[in-house]
């Protein structure tokens, strides 16, 4: 990994900048799930996932409290991680489809993962205020992505509504007003050394899964459009 993204990722990892969020991180950690009792939680932040040299970007929302926040790995070891590295392994950019602890051997080909909100929040819901202190952090990761990010993924509305002005604060040019979420929305961002693609999906919630609004073939599609749009190969579908 580059030096400056490990950095980055360090720095992460001791943040505590957030009073409520730290209480509920460490205290999550500190209680577990029956499920999970013999584990030690990472009741940390949680860094992204994935090569420095990434051409597509997939941000999600913020880890679960004991998903990411047990595994210290992005979307690791909880049910949204379940259906995102399934579709990801299916269309050929990860190495396995089950994300289970960070020493897993799982590889992303091509593909980062991060979020907007770095640690666990109450009920999954991060306070606007939250989300707007840990956006410097997105910022830099983009900047340290820049010179090879092309598209990125945002899952939800929330995501959404974060990623724009990060988007902005890192050099792209957002337009005015600025684009509404969907899923399958598809905004091209001018910028420099090119052009980025942003790309709208529902996130990968049970709720979202489990009721069909989002099924493993809407969410394989979005994955293989903006791969494409990354110049990243994938499997066909069927």
């Amino acid at each position: 990994m580059d030096s400056s993204l490990a950095e980055l990722d360090a720095r992460i990892t001791g943040c505590r900048a957030c009073p409520r969020l730290v209480e509920w991180r460490e205290e999550v950690a500190r209680t577990k799930r029956a499920a999970f009792a013999d584990w030690t939680y990472w009741g940390r932040p949680v860094p992204g996932f994935g090569p420095a040299d990434a051409s597509l970007l997939i941000l999600g929302l913020a880890p679960a409290a004991h998903g990411g926040n047990r595994t210290g790995r992005m979307f690791t070891g909880d049910r949204s991680g379940d259906v995102l590295y399934a579709a990801l392994h299916e269309v050929g950019l990860a190495s396995r489809g089950t994300a289970v602890r960070a020493d897993d051997g799982l590889e992303l080909y091509g593909v980062r993962i991060t979020s907007p909100v770095h640690c666990a929040p109450p009920a999954n819901k991060p306070t606007p205020a939250e989300r707007d202190t840990c956006r410097s952090w997105l910022v830099t990761e983009l900047e340290l992505l820049r010179p090879t990010v092309r598209s990125v993924v945002v899952l939800g509305a929330f995501g959404w509504r974060a990623a724009l002005p990060a988007l902005a604060g890192a050099g792209w040019e957002v337009p005015r007003p600025r684009p509404a979420f969907g899923h399958g929305a598809r905004v091209t961002l001018a910028g420099s050394p090119e052009p980025l693609d942003v790309f709208g999906c529902y996130h990968v919630s049970q709720r979202n899964t489990f009721t069909g609004r989002l099924t493993p073939a809407m969410l394989r599609d979005v994955l293989r459009t903006a791969a494409g749009a990354a110049g990243l190969r994938t499997r066909p579908e069927g």
